[in-house]
C-alpha cells in the first residue's frame, strides 16, 4: 500500500473523531452550567445514537449509488461544522435539540464511511487497519488537551470572546477542516449497489441461540450504562474538585487507557479466550463505577477513568469479533450491523435516556444551587452492571453457531 495514502487516511481518522473528543467530554458539565437538567442533557446527548441507528439509509445508499465517499464526506463535514458553529452559540433548549438531530444525522453515517474508505483502499486490511484506525483515539486525546491545556489555560480569550461553548466551537472547526481535506482524500466511486439499508433484520435469527441472546441482551443492558460515564462523568469530576474547564484532560485517561489496552488485545484474545477476555471487561464497569459512588479520594477517582480501556476494548471491541465468529458467511455483514445496532444505536439511545433520568431524580435544590447526589447515581449502573457480570459468568459459553441453529426452521 503506498504510504501517502494510509497517511492522509490516518489524518482522516485523525480529525474524525477529534471532532467527537472536543466536544463530548464536558458538553453535560456546560448544558447545566446555562440552566439546563440532567434530564434534557440526556434527551440531547440520545441524538447522536438516533443518527447511528438510521445512518444505514443516510450514507450508506447514498456512497453505494450516487456519490464517491470522499465527496460526500467532504459535504456531510463541512454541513457539519456548519451547524456545530451554530450550536455553539444557542442556550435554548428546543433550538438545541434541533441543531444536535440535524448534526447527529450528517455526522453518523461519517463514522462508517470514514471505515469504508478504509477498507476500500487497504489490500491487508486486517494488518494495517489498526494502525490507521488508532489515529482517531489519538485526535480525540489531542482534542481535550487542545481544549483543556491550551485553550483554556493559555489562551482563554481565544475561543471565549466567541461566546457560548468553547467545545462546540473547536469540534465545527475540526468539521471544516476535515471538510476540506477530504477532497484530497483517495478517489472512491459509488459501488452501483442497491443493498437493503436494514439488512441487519436477517441475523436477527441468530437470537435463535441461547447463547447469543445471551450475549446480545446483555450487550445492551451494557451499552446503557455506557451513557452514565458519557453524560455525568463531567459535571461529578467537578463536584469533586477538578479544576473547572480541566475535564476533558483528565478523561483522556480513558483514551491513553484504550490505545493501550488494544495493543494488548492480541495477547488477551490468545491467553484467554473470547469469553475471559468479555468478563474482564464486564466486571471493569462495576470497579470504576463502584469508585465512583465511593467519590474518594479525588486520585483514586482520577485513576479509575482509566478503566476505559478495559470496559471499551475488553467488551464492545471484542463482541464484535465474537460476532464475526459466530456468524454464518452469508449474513457476517448482517450481523456486524445488529450489534452496532444494538449497542451505538438503541442501546446508547436509551442509556443516555436513562442516564439523564437518575441524574436528575437524585438532583435536589439546595442554598447554593442544584446538587446532586452522586453515591445514588452511579450506585445504578454499579448494580446493573454487577447483575449482567455475574449472568454472563454463569449464562455464556464460548462456542460458534451450528448451522442448524442459524437458519430458519422448515
Amino acid at each position: 500500500m503506498i504510504s501517502s495514502v494510509r497517511g492522509r487516511l490516518s489524518v482522516m481518522m485523525f480529525l474524525q473523531y477529534a471532532i467527537w473528543g472536543a466536544w463530548s467530554p464536558d458538553f453535560s458539565a456546560y448544558l447545566e452550567k446555562i440552566g439546563f437538567g440532567k434530564d434534557q442533557s440526556g434527551w440531547i446527548f440520545s441524538l447522536l445514537p438516533v443518527g447511528c441507528m438510521l445512518a444505514p439509509v443516510i450514507g450508506g445508499q447514498m456512497a453505494d449509488r450516487y456519490f464517491s465517499t470522499e465527496k460526500l464526506l467532504a459535504v456531510l463535514h463541512l454541513l457539519g461544522g456548519g451547524l456545530l458553529f451554530w450550536m455553539a452559540g444557542t442556550t435554548g433548549y428546543s433550538p438545541m435539540l434541533v441543531l444536535m438531530l440535524a448534526w447527529s444525522f450528517v455526522y453518523a453515517p461519517t463514522l462508517a464511511l470514514t471505515n469504508s474508505i478504509c477498507f476500500h483502499h487497504m489490500p491487508e486490511a486486517e494488518k494495517e487497519f489498526g494502525l490507521v484506525r488508532v489515529w482517531g483515539t489519538i485526535g480525540w486525546i489531542v482534542a481535550g488537551w487542545l481544549l483543556s491545556g491550551v485553550l483554556r489555560r493559555l489562551m482563554p480569550g481565544l475561543l471565549g470572546q466567541l461566546g457560548g461553548f468553547d467545545g462546540l466551537w473547536l469540534a465545527g472547526a475540526f468539521s471544516i477542516g476535515l471538510g476540506l481535506f477530504s477532497f484530497a482524500l483517495p478517489h472512491t466511486p459509488p459501488a452501483k449497489k442497491g443493498a437493503n439499508p436494514w439488512a441487519f433484520l436477517a441475523a436477527l435469527r441468530m437470537l435463535r441461540d441461547v447463547q447469543f441472546a445471551v450475549f446480545i441482551t446483555i450487550a445492551f443492558v451494557v451499552a446503557t450504562e455506557l451513557a452514565f460515564y458519557y453524560l455525568l462523568t463531567a459535571p461529578f469530576l467537578y463536584s469533586k474538585g477538578v479544576e473547572g474547564g480541566q475535564a476533558p484532560f483528565w478523561m483522556t485517561l480513558a483514551q491513553i487507557a484504550e490505545i493501550g489496552t488494544m495493543l494488548a488485545l492480541p495477547w488477551m484474545l490468545t491467553r484467554w479466550g473470547v469469553r475471559k477476555t468479555m468478563f474482564i471487561g464486564i466486571i471493569a464497569w462495576p470497579v470504576r463505577y463502584a469508585v465512583f459512588a465511593w467519590g474518594d479520594p479525588l486520585g483514586l477517582v482520577l485513576a479509575s477513568l482509566a478503566l476505559h480501556g478495559l470496559c471499551y476494548v475488553c467488551f464492545f471491541t471484542v463482541s464484535y469479533i465474537y460476532v464475526n465468529q459466530v456468524a454464518e458467511a452469508d449474513i457476517k455483514a448482517s450481523a456486524q450491523g445488529l450489534i452496532t445496532f444494538v449497542i451505538l444505536g438503541l442501546g446508547m439511545f436509551i442509556g443516555y435516556w436513562f442516564a439523564g433520568y437518575i441524574g436528575q431524580l437524585f438532583t435536589t435544590e439546595a442554598a447554593g444551587g442544584k446538587v446532586t447526589d452522586y453515591t445514588k447515581v452511579f450506585s445504578v449502573p454499579l448494580v446493573l452492571t454487577t447483575i449482567c457480570a455475574l449472568v454472563f459468568l454463569l449464562s455464556f459459553r464460548e462456542r460458534a453457531l451450528g448451522k442448524a441453529q442459524t437458519q430458519p426452521a422448515a
